[in-house]
Protein backbone atom coordinates (compact mmCIF):
# COMPACT_ATOMS: atom_id res chain seq x y z
CA UNK A 1 0.00 0.00 0.00
CA UNK A 2 2.85 2.34 0.87
CA UNK A 3 4.49 1.33 -2.47
CA UNK A 4 1.34 2.46 -4.31
CA UNK A 5 1.41 5.85 -2.48
CA UNK A 6 4.87 6.70 -3.27
CA UNK A 7 4.35 8.87 -6.17
CA UNK A 8 6.77 11.83 -7.89
CA UNK A 9 5.35 15.19 -7.13
CA UNK A 10 4.83 15.29 -11.07
CA UNK A 11 3.10 12.26 -10.89
CA UNK A 12 0.64 12.90 -7.92
CA UNK A 13 -0.12 16.33 -9.84
CA UNK A 14 -1.04 14.18 -13.42
CA UNK A 15 -3.05 11.93 -10.93
CA UNK A 16 -5.18 14.43 -9.42
CA UNK A 17 -5.73 16.46 -12.55
CA UNK A 18 -6.75 13.32 -14.47
CA UNK A 19 -9.60 12.32 -10.87
CA UNK A 20 -10.72 15.95 -11.26
CA UNK A 21 -11.27 16.05 -15.03
CA UNK A 22 -13.50 12.12 -14.91
CA UNK A 23 -15.52 13.56 -11.57
CA UNK A 24 -16.15 17.23 -13.80
CA UNK A 25 -17.01 14.69 -16.73
CA UNK A 26 -19.26 12.57 -14.80
CA UNK A 27 -21.02 14.97 -13.34
CA UNK A 28 -21.69 16.33 -17.01
CA UNK A 29 -23.08 13.17 -17.93
CA UNK A 30 -24.85 13.36 -15.01
CA UNK A 31 -26.95 16.35 -15.91
CA UNK A 32 -27.22 14.82 -19.58
CA UNK A 33 -28.79 12.04 -17.53
CA UNK A 34 -31.61 14.22 -16.42
CA UNK A 35 -32.65 14.94 -19.90
CA UNK A 36 -33.78 11.00 -20.19
CA UNK A 37 -32.18 11.05 -23.25
CA UNK A 38 -29.26 9.32 -24.00
CA UNK A 39 -28.25 11.09 -27.26
CA UNK A 40 -29.03 13.71 -25.21
CA UNK A 41 -26.98 12.93 -22.71
CA UNK A 42 -24.11 12.00 -24.65
CA UNK A 43 -24.89 15.41 -26.57
CA UNK A 44 -24.78 17.24 -22.96
CA UNK A 45 -21.56 15.30 -22.13
CA UNK A 46 -19.51 15.90 -24.94
CA UNK A 47 -20.28 19.76 -25.25
CA UNK A 48 -19.62 19.98 -21.29
CA UNK A 49 -16.64 18.11 -21.74
CA UNK A 50 -15.16 20.30 -24.80
CA UNK A 51 -15.80 23.22 -22.71
CA UNK A 52 -14.25 21.79 -19.74
CA UNK A 53 -11.02 21.20 -22.04
CA UNK A 54 -10.78 24.79 -22.91
CA UNK A 55 -9.99 25.38 -19.48
CA UNK A 56 -7.20 23.19 -19.35
CA UNK A 57 -5.68 23.39 -22.60
CA UNK A 58 -2.42 24.74 -22.96
CA UNK A 59 -2.39 28.40 -23.44
CA UNK A 60 -1.50 28.52 -27.56
CA UNK A 61 -4.40 25.62 -28.02
CA UNK A 62 -6.90 28.11 -26.24
CA UNK A 63 -8.13 29.78 -29.05
CA UNK A 64 -9.66 27.11 -31.12
CA UNK A 65 -10.07 25.03 -27.71
CA UNK A 66 -12.95 27.69 -26.13
CA UNK A 67 -14.44 28.42 -29.87
CA UNK A 68 -15.17 24.34 -29.66
CA UNK A 69 -16.75 24.82 -26.74
CA UNK A 70 -18.63 27.76 -27.16
CA UNK A 71 -19.85 26.48 -30.79
CA UNK A 72 -20.73 22.95 -29.43
CA UNK A 73 -22.51 24.34 -26.32
CA UNK A 74 -24.81 26.54 -28.16
CA UNK A 75 -25.39 23.86 -30.93
CA UNK A 76 -26.66 21.68 -28.07
CA UNK A 77 -28.87 24.35 -26.28
CA UNK A 78 -30.35 24.60 -29.83
CA UNK A 79 -30.52 21.03 -30.55
CA UNK A 80 -31.99 20.51 -26.73
CA UNK A 81 -34.88 23.15 -27.27
CA UNK A 82 -36.53 21.55 -30.64
CA UNK A 83 -37.21 18.15 -28.67
CA UNK A 84 -39.32 17.39 -26.22
CA UNK A 85 -36.82 15.24 -23.97
CA UNK A 86 -35.57 18.74 -21.87
CA UNK A 87 -33.77 17.89 -18.13
CA UNK A 88 -36.26 18.68 -14.87
CA UNK A 89 -33.81 20.00 -12.71
CA UNK A 90 -30.73 21.47 -14.14
CA UNK A 91 -29.88 23.51 -17.38
CA UNK A 92 -26.06 22.36 -17.17
CA UNK A 93 -24.48 23.86 -13.74
CA UNK A 94 -21.02 22.79 -14.78
CA UNK A 95 -21.34 23.33 -17.99
CA UNK A 96 -22.00 27.33 -17.07
CA UNK A 97 -19.47 27.07 -14.65
CA UNK A 98 -17.02 26.34 -17.08
CA UNK A 99 -18.15 28.76 -19.84
CA UNK A 100 -17.41 31.66 -16.63
CA UNK A 101 -13.97 30.12 -16.44
CA UNK A 102 -13.28 30.25 -20.16
CA UNK A 103 -14.06 33.49 -20.11
CA UNK A 104 -11.86 34.34 -17.31
CA UNK A 105 -8.86 32.54 -19.36
CA UNK A 106 -9.65 34.01 -22.85
CA UNK A 107 -9.70 37.56 -21.60
CA UNK A 108 -6.25 37.06 -19.50
CA UNK A 109 -4.19 34.92 -22.41
CA UNK A 110 -5.31 35.77 -25.55
CA UNK A 111 -4.99 39.30 -27.90
CA UNK A 112 -8.17 41.81 -26.96
CA UNK A 113 -9.76 41.56 -30.55
CA UNK A 114 -10.14 37.72 -30.07
CA UNK A 115 -10.58 37.63 -26.12
CA UNK A 116 -13.74 40.18 -27.25
CA UNK A 117 -14.95 37.47 -29.44
CA UNK A 118 -14.56 34.63 -27.40
CA UNK A 119 -16.33 36.61 -24.29
CA UNK A 120 -19.16 37.44 -26.17
CA UNK A 121 -19.71 34.03 -27.34
CA UNK A 122 -19.46 32.55 -24.09
CA UNK A 123 -21.52 35.40 -22.98
CA UNK A 124 -24.18 34.16 -25.79
CA UNK A 125 -24.17 30.62 -24.49
CA UNK A 126 -24.57 31.59 -21.09
CA UNK A 127 -27.64 33.36 -22.09
CA UNK A 128 -29.36 30.34 -24.17
CA UNK A 129 -28.33 27.43 -21.66
CA UNK A 130 -31.50 28.31 -20.09
CA UNK A 131 -33.27 27.04 -22.93
CA UNK A 132 -32.34 23.70 -22.41
CA UNK A 133 -35.36 23.84 -19.56
CA UNK A 134 -38.73 22.76 -19.85
CA UNK A 135 -41.08 26.00 -20.86
CA UNK A 136 -42.94 25.66 -17.31
CA UNK A 137 -39.25 25.66 -15.69
CA UNK A 138 -38.18 27.97 -17.92
CA UNK A 139 -41.12 30.44 -17.43
CA UNK A 140 -40.03 30.58 -13.73
CA UNK A 141 -36.39 30.80 -13.44
CA UNK A 142 -34.95 32.74 -15.97
CA UNK A 143 -35.94 35.87 -14.82
CA UNK A 144 -33.19 35.17 -12.15
CA UNK A 145 -31.01 32.94 -13.54
CA UNK A 146 -29.85 34.84 -16.78
CA UNK A 147 -29.18 38.31 -14.79
CA UNK A 148 -27.42 36.32 -12.23
CA UNK A 149 -25.43 34.73 -15.11
CA UNK A 150 -24.91 38.11 -16.75
CA UNK A 151 -23.80 39.24 -13.72
CA UNK A 152 -20.98 36.32 -12.78
CA UNK A 153 -20.13 37.17 -16.56
CA UNK A 154 -19.18 40.37 -15.78
CA UNK A 155 -17.12 39.06 -12.27
CA UNK A 156 -15.00 36.88 -14.64
CA UNK A 157 -14.23 39.49 -17.36
CA UNK A 158 -13.26 41.83 -14.67
CA UNK A 159 -11.56 38.79 -12.95
CA UNK A 160 -9.93 38.36 -16.54
CA UNK A 161 -8.78 42.07 -16.72
CA UNK A 162 -7.21 41.86 -13.28
CA UNK A 163 -5.09 39.00 -13.84
CA UNK A 164 -4.10 39.99 -17.10
CA UNK A 165 -2.59 43.57 -16.14
CA UNK A 166 -1.29 41.15 -13.23
CA UNK A 167 0.37 39.03 -15.34
CA UNK A 168 1.51 42.07 -17.05
CA UNK A 169 3.16 44.25 -14.20
CA UNK A 170 5.23 40.94 -13.31
CA UNK A 171 6.54 40.83 -16.90
CA UNK A 172 7.62 44.28 -16.59
CA UNK A 173 9.18 43.84 -13.33
CA UNK A 174 10.54 41.05 -14.68
CA UNK A 175 12.43 42.79 -17.53
CA UNK A 176 13.33 45.15 -15.24
CA UNK A 177 14.88 43.27 -12.75
CA UNK A 178 16.99 40.87 -15.99
CA UNK A 179 17.74 44.78 -16.89
CA UNK A 180 19.89 45.88 -14.03
CA UNK A 181 21.09 42.72 -13.47
CA UNK A 182 22.44 42.66 -16.80
CA UNK A 183 24.02 46.15 -15.84
CA UNK A 184 25.21 44.65 -12.73
CA UNK A 185 27.10 42.25 -14.48
CA UNK A 186 28.25 44.44 -16.81
CA UNK A 187 30.07 46.63 -14.61
CA UNK A 188 31.19 43.67 -12.65
CA UNK A 189 33.12 42.68 -15.82
CA UNK A 190 34.43 46.19 -16.22
CA UNK A 191 35.76 45.74 -13.28
CA UNK A 192 37.16 42.62 -12.85
CA UNK A 193 38.92 42.11 -16.19
CA UNK A 194 39.24 45.92 -17.34
CA UNK A 195 41.55 46.47 -14.24
CA UNK A 196 44.00 43.30 -15.11
CA UNK A 197 44.16 43.70 -18.79
CA UNK A 198 44.89 47.60 -18.40
CA UNK A 199 47.89 46.22 -16.56
CA UNK A 200 48.54 43.84 -19.09
CA UNK A 201 48.34 46.75 -21.66
CA UNK A 202 50.58 49.42 -19.44
CA UNK A 203 53.20 47.30 -19.19
CA UNK A 204 53.61 46.28 -22.97
CA UNK A 205 53.56 49.57 -23.60
CA UNK A 206 56.45 50.00 -21.40
CA UNK A 207 58.72 46.99 -22.78
CA UNK A 208 57.95 48.74 -26.24
CA UNK A 209 58.83 52.37 -25.27
CA UNK A 210 62.11 51.30 -23.90
CA UNK A 211 62.90 49.32 -26.76
CA UNK A 212 61.70 52.12 -29.26
CA UNK A 213 64.09 54.37 -26.91
CA UNK A 214 67.54 52.14 -27.68
CA UNK A 215 67.19 50.77 -23.92
CA UNK A 216 65.38 47.37 -24.59
CA UNK A 217 65.51 45.72 -21.33
CA UNK A 218 67.90 42.98 -20.13
CA UNK A 219 66.88 39.14 -19.55
CA UNK A 220 66.40 39.30 -16.15
CA UNK A 221 64.23 42.60 -16.21
CA UNK A 222 62.53 41.71 -19.00
CA UNK A 223 61.26 38.13 -17.29
CA UNK A 224 60.28 40.21 -14.66
CA UNK A 225 58.32 42.28 -16.88
CA UNK A 226 56.76 39.53 -18.61
CA UNK A 227 55.96 37.26 -15.12
CA UNK A 228 54.20 40.38 -14.15
CA UNK A 229 52.23 40.58 -17.39
CA UNK A 230 51.11 36.48 -16.70
CA UNK A 231 50.20 37.34 -13.61
CA UNK A 232 47.74 39.84 -14.93
CA UNK A 233 46.47 37.79 -17.50
CA UNK A 234 46.22 35.06 -15.04
CA UNK A 235 44.00 37.31 -13.26
CA UNK A 236 41.86 38.20 -15.81
CA UNK A 237 41.46 34.84 -16.31
CA UNK A 238 40.28 34.15 -12.89
CA UNK A 239 38.01 36.97 -12.64
CA UNK A 240 36.02 36.02 -16.10
CA UNK A 241 35.49 32.48 -14.97
CA UNK A 242 34.03 33.97 -11.62
CA UNK A 243 31.83 36.19 -13.83
CA UNK A 244 30.45 32.89 -15.94
CA UNK A 245 30.04 31.15 -13.39
CA UNK A 246 27.62 33.86 -11.94
CA UNK A 247 26.15 33.94 -15.56
CA UNK A 248 25.87 30.02 -15.31
CA UNK A 249 24.27 29.77 -11.99
CA UNK A 250 21.06 29.24 -11.73
CA UNK A 251 19.95 31.34 -8.76
CA UNK A 252 23.07 34.18 -9.61
CA UNK A 253 24.66 33.61 -6.42
CA UNK A 254 28.02 31.71 -7.65
CA UNK A 255 30.86 33.06 -5.73
CA UNK A 256 32.97 35.55 -7.80
CA UNK A 257 36.94 35.22 -8.44
CA UNK A 258 37.33 38.38 -6.09
CA UNK A 259 35.84 39.07 -2.52
CA UNK A 260 36.27 42.83 -3.12
CA UNK A 261 36.07 44.09 0.59
CA UNK A 262 38.58 46.26 2.56
CA UNK A 263 40.76 43.52 3.46
CA UNK A 264 42.21 43.04 -0.39
CA UNK A 265 43.07 46.72 -0.72
CA UNK A 266 46.11 46.69 0.34
CA UNK A 267 47.19 43.42 -2.26
CA UNK A 268 45.12 45.87 -4.78
CA UNK A 269 47.71 48.94 -4.23
CA UNK A 270 50.69 46.51 -3.57
CA UNK A 271 49.98 45.06 -7.26
CA UNK A 272 49.32 48.49 -8.60
CA UNK A 273 52.23 49.85 -7.55
CA UNK A 274 54.19 47.15 -8.92
CA UNK A 275 53.93 47.58 -12.26
CA UNK A 276 53.19 51.58 -11.60
CA UNK A 277 53.70 54.92 -9.42
CA UNK A 278 54.65 54.35 -6.01
CA UNK A 279 51.43 54.17 -4.04
CA UNK A 280 49.94 55.53 -0.85
CA UNK A 281 47.43 53.52 1.19
CA UNK A 282 45.53 55.47 4.01
CA UNK A 283 43.60 53.41 6.09
CA UNK A 284 41.42 54.14 8.72
CA UNK A 285 42.02 51.38 11.81
CA UNK A 286 38.37 51.55 12.55
CA UNK A 287 37.36 50.54 9.11
CA UNK A 288 40.75 47.74 8.61
CA UNK A 289 39.13 46.50 12.16
CA UNK A 290 35.96 45.70 9.46
CA UNK A 291 32.18 45.83 10.55
CA UNK A 292 31.21 47.35 7.65
CA UNK A 293 28.21 46.57 5.80
CA UNK A 294 29.52 44.26 2.65
CA UNK A 295 27.23 46.39 0.43
CA UNK A 296 29.31 49.40 1.36
CA UNK A 297 32.64 47.54 1.74
CA UNK A 298 32.65 46.40 -2.24
CA UNK A 299 31.49 49.28 -3.55
CA UNK A 300 34.74 51.20 -1.36
CA UNK A 301 37.00 48.53 -3.30
CA UNK A 302 35.30 49.49 -6.28
CA UNK A 303 36.02 53.16 -6.24
CA UNK A 304 39.40 52.37 -5.49
CA UNK A 305 40.16 49.71 -8.00
CA UNK A 306 38.28 52.02 -10.74
CA UNK A 307 40.06 54.53 -9.63
CA UNK A 308 43.60 53.19 -10.23
CA UNK A 309 42.80 51.77 -13.39
CA UNK A 310 42.08 55.35 -14.92
CA UNK A 311 45.24 56.40 -13.18
CA UNK A 312 46.89 53.69 -15.47
CA UNK A 313 45.14 54.21 -18.55
CA UNK A 314 45.09 58.13 -18.44
CA UNK A 315 48.16 59.25 -16.21
CA UNK A 316 51.22 57.71 -17.71
CA UNK A 317 53.10 60.35 -16.42
CA UNK A 318 51.82 60.03 -12.14
CA UNK A 319 54.85 59.48 -10.24
CA UNK A 320 52.62 59.20 -7.17
CA UNK A 321 49.07 57.38 -6.43
CA UNK A 322 47.49 58.34 -3.15
CA UNK A 323 44.75 56.39 -1.72
CA UNK A 324 43.03 57.37 1.49
CA UNK A 325 39.53 55.64 2.94
CA UNK A 326 39.03 57.39 6.42
CA UNK A 327 36.08 57.60 8.61
CA UNK A 328 34.33 61.25 8.50
CA UNK A 329 31.37 63.33 9.88
CA UNK A 330 29.80 62.96 13.65
CA UNK A 331 29.76 59.82 15.29
CA UNK A 332 26.32 59.05 15.03
CA UNK A 333 26.50 59.74 11.24
CA UNK A 334 29.37 58.58 10.29
CA UNK A 335 30.55 58.59 6.78
CA UNK A 336 32.95 56.54 4.73
CA UNK A 337 35.31 59.03 2.39
CA UNK A 338 37.28 57.81 -0.11
CA UNK A 339 39.71 59.72 -1.78
CA UNK A 340 42.25 58.57 -5.01
CA UNK A 341 44.65 61.16 -5.78
CA UNK A 342 47.28 61.44 -8.53
CA UNK A 343 49.82 63.91 -9.71
CA UNK A 344 49.52 63.22 -13.85
CA UNK A 345 49.49 66.38 -15.39
CA UNK A 346 46.15 67.00 -17.32
CA UNK A 347 46.34 68.30 -20.93
CA UNK A 348 43.41 70.58 -20.24
CA UNK A 349 44.26 71.95 -17.16
CA UNK A 350 41.59 74.13 -14.83
CA UNK A 351 39.64 73.57 -18.11
CA UNK A 352 39.68 70.15 -17.73
CA UNK A 353 37.33 70.00 -14.31
CA UNK A 354 34.28 68.62 -13.89
CA UNK A 355 32.15 67.00 -11.08
CA UNK A 356 30.08 63.77 -10.98
CA UNK A 357 27.85 63.27 -8.41
CA UNK A 358 24.98 60.40 -7.78
CA UNK A 359 23.86 58.88 -10.67
CA UNK A 360 25.30 61.58 -13.85
CA UNK A 361 28.11 61.11 -16.29
CA UNK A 362 31.48 62.80 -15.35
CA UNK A 363 32.48 65.54 -17.84
CA UNK A 364 36.37 66.80 -19.06
CA UNK A 365 38.95 65.23 -21.24
CA UNK A 366 39.95 62.38 -18.85
CA UNK A 367 36.47 61.31 -17.62
CA UNK A 368 35.45 61.18 -21.00
CA UNK A 369 38.36 58.93 -21.83
CA UNK A 370 37.87 56.57 -18.59
CA UNK A 371 34.36 55.57 -20.86
CA UNK A 372 31.75 53.92 -18.45
CA UNK A 373 34.11 53.20 -15.34
CA UNK A 374 33.25 56.52 -13.70
CA UNK A 375 29.31 56.38 -14.50
CA UNK A 376 29.36 52.60 -13.11
CA UNK A 377 30.88 53.88 -9.70
CA UNK A 378 28.48 56.72 -9.61
CA UNK A 379 25.33 54.12 -9.91
CA UNK A 380 27.18 51.65 -7.49
CA UNK A 381 27.96 54.43 -5.05
CA UNK A 382 24.21 55.75 -5.68
CA UNK A 383 23.21 52.47 -4.35
CA UNK A 384 23.85 52.63 -1.10
CA UNK A 385 23.28 56.14 -0.93
CA UNK A 386 26.69 57.84 -1.65
CA UNK A 387 27.93 60.05 -4.58
CA UNK A 388 31.38 60.08 -6.20
CA UNK A 389 33.37 63.39 -7.35
CA UNK A 390 35.87 63.38 -10.19
CA UNK A 391 37.71 66.22 -11.21
CA UNK A 392 41.16 67.41 -12.12
CA UNK A 393 42.84 69.74 -9.65
CA UNK A 394 45.25 72.26 -10.64
CA UNK A 395 48.81 71.45 -8.84
CA UNK A 396 48.01 67.92 -8.22
CA UNK A 397 46.58 65.92 -10.96
CA UNK A 398 43.26 64.40 -11.16
CA UNK A 399 41.11 63.13 -7.97
CA UNK A 400 38.41 60.64 -7.49
CA UNK A 401 36.07 61.27 -4.03
CA UNK A 402 33.66 59.18 -2.89
CA UNK A 403 31.03 59.74 0.25
CA UNK A 404 29.01 56.91 1.27
CA UNK A 405 26.93 57.39 4.54
CA UNK A 406 27.35 54.40 7.25
CA UNK A 407 23.76 52.91 8.46
CA UNK A 408 24.85 53.79 11.99
CA UNK A 409 27.28 54.73 14.59
CA UNK A 410 31.07 52.91 14.57
CA UNK A 411 33.18 52.60 17.49
CA UNK A 412 35.33 55.11 18.51
CA UNK A 413 39.02 55.50 16.87
CA UNK A 414 41.66 53.83 18.46
CA UNK A 415 44.22 55.69 16.92
CA UNK A 416 44.96 57.54 14.02
CA UNK A 417 45.54 56.12 10.61
CA UNK A 418 48.99 54.68 10.05
CA UNK A 419 49.34 54.93 6.31
CA UNK A 420 51.85 52.31 4.47
CA UNK A 421 53.59 53.20 1.24
CA UNK A 422 54.15 50.84 -1.76
CA UNK A 423 57.15 51.65 -4.03
CA UNK A 424 56.90 50.25 -7.80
Amino acid sequence: MNQFFDVPAGGRRRLAAVCAAVLLLAAVATEGADTGSVPLAAAWTVSGGLVLAAVTVRRDRLGPAAAAGICASCLVTLVNSQVAARPEVTFGMVEACALLLVVVRTVRLRPPLRAVALAGGALAALTVLVLRLTPEELSATAPLVVPALWFAFALAAVLGLYLRLLDRYRAQQHEAGLQAQRLDYARELHDFVGHHVTAIIAQTKAVRFATAAGRPPGPEELDGMLAAIEEAGSQAMQSMRGMVAVLRSPDGTAPTAEPGGLGDLRALTARFAAAGPATTLTLDPRLAAGGLPPGIATTVHHVVRESLTNVRKHAGRATAVTVDVRLDGDTAHPVVQVSVTDDGPDAAGPAARSTTEGDGPARGPRAARSGYGLVGLSERAAMVGGTVTAQARPGVGWSVEARIPLPGPLPAPTGEPAPVTLDA
